[in-house]
């Protein structure tokens, strides 16, 4: 690598660092102390403890382990993964002492990039970058369950009159034929569970065109869905009785929203939902062929419409409206199979256990994906509103537990 290029990947990483970080800290300026440091549900941590994480684990990576500095201000545990059980991380110092603490170690970090040698770690930087994203999308999760209505809007009874002229239609399925593809990415931004990058065969197979959307959703709640055994795994149905769920979390009975993605659903409640409509949840597989493999030329796609970067008229991602859209409103962004949303809105849930895959090597730790390689993680794809583009890309993988429901998650159904 010449000095030149060398010069060009320092300036693009510090402008990302940058960019990153600007758009994480704007996530609190309305933020009140309290809110800072509330646990608004019980499996995940107060925005303000993620806000000193990601900047602990810039100086435990890069500080620590590259330049060689001693930890700032102590051990400082309170930040640490492993330090502090969700439920003790309440008590925070104060935001501007946590924004004081941020702004030391990237000043520090700064200065060692002006010497490190990128050629060899740009991977872990790339990887940080991605830390702070999904980290930020977390904060937005927990502001998000923090404002939730004591009484939710799910007036199912009323009938709907589409406001939205959305084209998606119940029911719309695209065919995707038979062959090998290309699973996964080696790329230098690929997370340790995207690689390396898979042959796999699959038969033929439809999968919906579009997310489920609410309209469509609600004929299952309306069809008392909830309360019919028959649409539930065994599982499923225990979790069912066990919370009394009856709606998704983030539902609402304004039809405005009627051509949204279903979102805050659980596994549980998407594969009710397959079940009752006489489809299934695709699997992972399934899923990333539809959003990337171009059969014509035989390629694999980063992201549905190409190779280029996310923008704004591709998908809705990065806190570009702060909400859902309808499901069809970014046919730039659409597959080469014609699946829109694949990328964005919601999360969508897969039929997949979190796994490694063939010759996984963990990286930079065990602990970032290895340690949920335990059948109890679904795999989720595609990204949500608020997933920032660095994060977002069809062979990324995220995972939860199939109870959940605070993620900005929804689905799309398959048939065989």
């Amino acid at each position: 690598m010449t000095s030149r290029s060398i010069s060009s990947l320092s300036n693009s990483v510090v402008q990302t660092l940058r960019e990153c970080r600007k758009a994480t800290l704007a996530l609190f300026e309305d933020v009140d102390y309290d809110t800072f440091c509330r646990q608004a549900h019980p499996d995940f941590s107060p925005i303000g403890w993620h806000l000193g994480h990601i900047a602990y684990t810039e100086a435990l990576w890069v500080l620590q382990r590259y330049a060689g500095e001693p930890p700032i201000r102590g051990d400082h545990r309170l930040f640490a993964q492993d330090g502090l059980l969700k439920r003790d991380r309440v008590h925070l110092p104060a935001i501007a002492e946590v924004v004081d603490y941020m702004d030391t170690i990237r000043s520090r970090v700064l200065t060692y990039l002006e010497v490190a040698p990128l050629e060899k770690q740009e991977r872990l930087w790339r990887w940080l970058i991605q830390h702070e994203s999904q980290h930020a999308e977390t904060i937005a999760i927990v502001l998000a369950l923090s404002q939730l209505p004591t009484e939710p809007n799910t007036d199912a009874t009323t009938d709907w009159i589409n406001e939205t002229n959305c084209s998606a239609s119940e029911g719309d399925m695209v065919l995707i034929e038979a062959s090998y593809f290309e699973q996964g990415s080696d790329s230098i931004d690929a997370m340790d569970n995207e690689r390396p990058v898979q042959q796999v065969y699959l038969e033929n197979y439809w999968i919906d065109r579009y997310p489920v959307t609410c309209q469509e959703y609600r004929l299952f709640i309306q069809a008392e869905g909830y309360r019919d055994r028959q649409w539930w795994s065994e599982e499923g149905w225990n979790w069912l009785q066990a919370t009394q769920t009856q709606f998704p979390l983030y539902w609402t009975d304004d039809p405005v929203y009627g051509t949204h993605p279903v979102c805050g659903v659980s596994w549980y409640e998407a594969s009710a939902y397959a079940r009752f409509v006489g489809k299934r949840l695709p699997t992972e597989s399934e899923w990333e062929k539809a959003a990337s493999w171009n059969s014509t030329a035989q390629t694999r796609l980063t992201y549905p419409w190409g190779n280029a970067e996310p923008e704004r008229t591709h998908c809705n991602h990065q806190h570009g409206i702060g909400r859902t859209t309808p499901v069809d409103r970014y046919p730039q962004g659409q597959s080469p199979w014609g699946c829109f949303d694949m990328l964005g809105n919601v999360w969508e849930w897969t039929a997949t256990w979190f796994v490694g895959y063939s010759n996984f090597e963990c990286f930079p730790y065990a602990g970032y994906s290895q340690t949920y390689f335990d059948n109890a993680h679904r795999v989720l794809k595609g990204g949500s509103w608020a997933t920032r583009r660095w994060a977002m890309r069809n062979s990324f993988r995220n995972w939860y537990h199939p109870h959940v429901q605070q993620v900005f998650a929804g689905f799309r159904c398959a048939k065989s």
